[in-house]
């Protein structure tokens, strides 16, 4: 019966004697091998001892050269012109349009002295209490408002409202909190949130029609609308010339 072959490796043989002649090197390749750690070993040493040596190689100061201030007069603060702030932070009144000739001012405006505080201004608007504490979490700061009314009729009211805005954007946010609903929109120059609107007649029975009109902006930290109120139409010319006088002042 014939038997399995061993397997053996193709390289060696069983029992084979080494070929004549032929030298071993793995004792050769060991020693070499040494030798270059035991050579890279001394050089690292080497190293460190030339290095401890030498003297420490100084570093440049980290403090900076100080600057001497340049002598005379400092610079000239900015004018309200260069600096919207130097008008802003003054008497917002001034900045309101003037009454025109010929009108009146109204008794039951909010504004004393042209002045306006939060909660006379929440006061004067639908929904009193909820817009005082929309007001106080839009960084309300101060208002100031100009009145006056035409014929029997007819009324106008002018305000400006302040915000601190250090948290939000109070001013173009409340410049565009009106409900406009149905109201036809008009853009109004001089700001790039300026608008105006037109609303439709309310009628009630036993009562003259009663128009509104309204433009709003923004410009800043403040916030500019304007009310016009009468029995008859408003020409879209009227609230637009107000509005543009208005944003001309700020």
């Amino acid at each position: 019966m014939p038997e399995v072959a061993p397997i053996v490796d193709p390289g060696t043989t069983a029992d084979a004697p080494s070929a004549p002649g032929r030298r071993r090197r793995g004792r050769t390749t060991l020693l070499i091998a040494t030798a270059a750690v035991l050579g890279l070993v001394a050089g690292t040493c080497a190293g460190y001892l030339v290095q401890a040596d030498r003297e420490p190689t100084r570093l440049p100061s980290l403090s900076q050269p100080v600057v001497a201030q340049a002598k005379g007069p400092g610079p000239e603060p900015l004018s309200a012109a260069q600096d919207h702030r130097v008008k802003t932070n003054g008497d917002l009144r001034k900045l309101l349009i003037s009454r025109p000739k010929g009108t009146k001012a109204l008794d039951w405006a909010p504004e004393q002295d042209g002045w306006l505080d939060l909660g006379a201004y929440a006061d004067s608007l639908t929904h009193a209490d909820r817009e005082f504490r929309d007001l106080v979490a839009a960084e309300f700061r101060r208002a100031a408002g100009v009145s006056w009314s035409v014929g029997s009729t007819g009324s106008t009211q002018v305000r400006l409202v302040q915000y601190r805005q250090e948290e939000t954007l109070g001013a173009p946010e409340r410049a565009s909190r009106w409900d406009v609903d149905g109201a036809r929109a008009y853009g109004v120059p001089g700001a790039s949130d300026g608008m105006a609107y037109l609303f439709d007649a309310e009628r009630k029975p036993g009562y003259l029609p009663f128009y509104k009109a309204l433009a709003t902006a923004s410009r800043g930290d403040i916030a500019m609308e304007i009310w016009i109120f009468d029995s008859k139409p408003i020409p879209k010319q009227k609230i637009m010339d107000l509005a543009k006088r208005q944003l001309e002042r700020l």
